[in-house]
């Protein structure tokens, strides 16, 4: 895949250094894969990658835009730190065929979404990931992920990339206090779309837009939705939207 980066951190404070900045328990990256996001201290989306831990590094698996700002970030962190973080030439594939290739991992997102694997070589498969991506609610890096979304309204609790337990991280208050104190009335949601409107086409009701329809995949797609407002049929330019059962 071209449009994945990996990146490696080395040294001995690495998973100390990680864990301390990222939203899932890095403790558990060893021989298995964690996703998680690295957040601002305000709580919003920064990154959203896989952690996947080896003998002598942990392994970054972030979409290939966001890696300078990831790399930028991480080395700005280090400050003392016994860590050393960079670019690698690692491969990522990803498929749904079984059997999986010899090392691969589980998607820690959904069984839906097979397997990963890191390597010198593309053994990806031809699986129509939009379609899956839509079927199962699997925001996307740049697409339904950007920088005015909190994690928990992208669904990261239910897509395993958040642990409450783990302490604390950049955001972790922000995070916590959504989770513990709040009811969420707006976020990410499956829906039906009967018509054709182009990704980032804003979802009215009546005269009120109450949110933005991103990907879709025949008749339906993923939406943010203001959950109090999206009520019946909606509107996304000449479509018809209303939140799938």
């Amino acid at each position: 895949m071209n449009d994945r980066t990996v990146l490696a951190i080395t040294g001995n404070d690495r998973e100390h250094f990680l864990q301390g900045l990222v939203s899932n328990d890095v403790r558990r990256a060893g021989g298995r894969l964690i996703y998680a996001a690295l957040l601002t201290p305000q709580g919003k989306y920064l990154a959203d990658f896989f952690v996947a831990g080896e003998a002598e590094r942990l392994l970054i698996d972030v979409a290939t835009p966001l890696a300078p700002l990831l790399l930028q970030r991480l080395t700005l962190y280090r400050l003392r730190a016994d860590v050393h973080v960079a670019s690698t030439t690692v491969i990522v594939s990803r498929g749904t065929g079984r059997p999986a290739p010899a090392g691969a991992l589980p998607d820690p997102r959904h069984p839906a979404l097979g397997w990963r694997l890191y390597s010198d070589t593309d053994q990806s498969d031809n699986t129509d990931w939009e379609a899956l991506r839509v079927a199962h609610l699997i925001p996307e890096t740049g697409v339904e992920l950007t920088p005015e979304t909190y994690i928990l309204e992208a669904g990261f609790e239910r897509l395993h990339g958040v642990d409450f337990r783990k302490g604390c991280y950049v955001g972790q208050e922000v995070t916590a206090r959504m989770k513990h104190k709040t009811e969420l009335k707006k976020g990410l949601a499956r829906v039906v779309v009967d018509g054709t409107a182009a990704p980032g086409t804003p979802i009215v009701s009546g005269e009120k837009e109450v949110g933005t329809l991103y990907t879709t995949a025949g008749d339906h797609g993923i939406a943010w939705l203001r959950f109090d407002r999206a009520e019946g049929d909606l509107k996304a330019g000449k479509a018809t939207v209303r939140l799938a059962e």
